[in-house]
């Protein structure tokens, strides 16, 4: 895997290196774990905010729930 450089304030800097401390793990270890973290936190975020979006739509939560009771009833584990 190919490597480049980017700059970060050393207040982050900083962080990213006590969190790597705490952890044991290298300093691009802990880059690439708080990228997947906020990437699974903005997944998290735009699934909430399709959700709410549903619900303010009486006719699409309805459908929407009916869906997902049709699965847990048809028999597939």
């Amino acid at each position: 895997m190919g490597t480049t450089t980017i700059r970060v304030d050393t207040e982050t800097h900083a962080q990213l290196l006590a969190l790597s401390q705490l952890s044991g793990a290298s300093l691009i270890e802990t880059v690439r774990a708080a990228t997947k973290a906020l990437r699974r936190q903005q997944f998290a975020q735009t699934v909430t905010e399709q959700l709410e979006a549903l619900r303010g739509d009486p006719g699409r939560w309805n459908a929407y729930i009916a869906d997902g009771e049709a699965a847990v009833s048809d028999g597939i584990s």
